[in-house]
């Protein structure tokens, strides 16, 4: 789910020092004696990186272990800027220096296996680390085979811009390239999936970008679904600001992407083929792979969870977190991730010290800027109910009808949002 960048230091030295770390952790009669426990958290986004310093906060004595195989995390939220050349990709760009100054233990290894029945999780250096809880923080992967002619070879030809960093970059020099009059087309998945509205944000500023910088082009939105989250509040916004610059077609006139040819750059639906000049292919997503490998995930692709702990109801001593996660009413976003890492944190003090774990009640915001200074949000409240996360007292929205001032607030609070979301996280 991350693209990044590397460190000023040689491959060499970087490995050394990992595999070093690593197989000191590895003994755990040593550390035993030292701690109250031992935490794994894989994945070092919004939800994995809130859980690790979270834990850490919590109980001083917790030996929490963070590993993430990237130096760099690259944030999804507000890449929709980049593409529009609004923002630059390091304003994205954030590491784990600061978590390890808290004394969380980052190591930059992949997990290439999970043992659950030893509690054991395999870094690629063959380092075998053992655990008493384990977090899985695995983001989205995409379900390649559920879009046929999409892979990874065909996303350098009609970038999905999905995972940010390379992608978001690609798909932004596409735009530059395009001739005044082209076409952009953004094919859009059924739910569920990473931010439902990001997909429409993402068509509000790129329509920006191509208004005022060739503003004889389109942009022409293939969707898999009739409804979509806000869509009141967008239609509004496009009619608004773009006119007939955004053409939408839904899945009940012939919108759904059934295959692609990324030899020709085609989109084929049900009702007719495309051939854009620029092609923004979001396939559809089931959670990262190495909830698979855990054996955390169903048959949706997905994790099905206790809402309370956030245990796997798959895999005992493992906890799913984030996009991966059957979360059921909470979307799937960077502000869900980071609620669910602290709560989950919290569940697992508890269950460590043999009490039990209080109700989580998790609040979750979704920002989107439809052009500068025109934004909108959607918040809401859930707590477990059943299997899953349910919304209660209702969400809040920004009314359809309300002023300009009021959606320059709006987009003023969004960045004020990213700020603090990624200071707590990462700063």
């Amino acid at each position: 789910m991350i693209l990044m960048t590397t460190r000023p230091m040689t491959r060499r030295t970087a490995v050394l020092g990992i595999t070093a770390a690593a197989a000191t952790l590895a003994r755990p009669a040593v550390l035993r004696a030292q701690s109250t426990g031992r935490v794994v958290v894989v994945g070092g986004g919004f939800g994995g990186a809130a859980c690790a310093r979270a834990l850490k906060r919590a109980q001083g004595d917790l030996q929490v272990i963070l590993i993430e195989p990237n130096a760099v995390f690259t944030s999804c939220p507000f890449s929709n800027e980049v593409i529009a050349g609004l923002r630059n990709i390091e304003a994205q760009q954030f590491d784990h220096d600061k978590l390890a100054a808290e004394s969380v233990t980052v190591i930059g290894q992949a997990v290439t296996a999970i043992e659950p029945q030893q509690r054991s999780v395999l870094t690629a250096d063959a380092v075998a680390l053992p655990y008493d809880r384990l977090v899985l923080s695995p983001g989205i992967d995409f379900h390649f085979e559920a879009l046929p002619g999409y892979d990874e070879a065909a996303s350098e030809k009609m970038p999905h811009a999905w995972k940010a960093g390379a992608q978001t970059m690609l798909l932004r020099r596409q735009l530059e390239a395009m001739d005044d009059g082209g076409t952009v087309a953004i094919a859009i998945p059924a739910n569920p999936s990473r931010c439902p509205p990001a997909p429409y944000e993402r068509a509000s500023l790129i329509a920006h970008y191509l208004k005022t910088k060739k503003p004889r082009s389109k942009v022409l939105i293939l969707d898999a679904k009739d409804n979509f989250s806000q869509q009141r509040l967008f239609e509004k916004a496009w009619n608004e600001l773009y006119g007939d610059m955004i053409e939408r077609i839904g899945l009940s006139q012939g919108g759904r992407v059934t295959s692609v040819d990324p030899a020709t750059r085609t989109i084929i639906t049900e009702f007719g083929n495309y051939t854009p000049d620029v092609a923004n292919v979001i396939p559809p997503q089931r959670a990262g792979h190495i909830a698979e490998l855990a054996g955390a995930t169903d048959a949706t692709g997905w994790c099905p969870i206790d809402p309370v702990t956030f245990e796997s109801k798959l895999v005992k001593n493992v906890h799913v977190i984030g996009d991966a996660c059957l979360g059921g009413g909470i979307p799937k976003s960077a502000s869900a991730a980071s609620a669910q890492g602290k709560a989950c944190a919290a569940a697992i003090v508890n269950l460590l010290a043999g009490r039990a774990p209080e109700m989580p009640r998790l609040t979750g915001v979704c920002y989107n800027t439809v052009a500068p200074g025109y934004g909108f949000s959607l918040a809401g409240n859930y707590q477990p109910k059943g299997d899953i996360f349910a919304e209660v007292e209702g969400g809040v929205t920004s009314p359809v009808d309300a002023p300009r001032e009021l959606r320059a607030r709006e987009a003023a609070e969004a960045e004020r949002w990213f700020q603090t979301i990624t200071a707590d996280t990462f700063g």
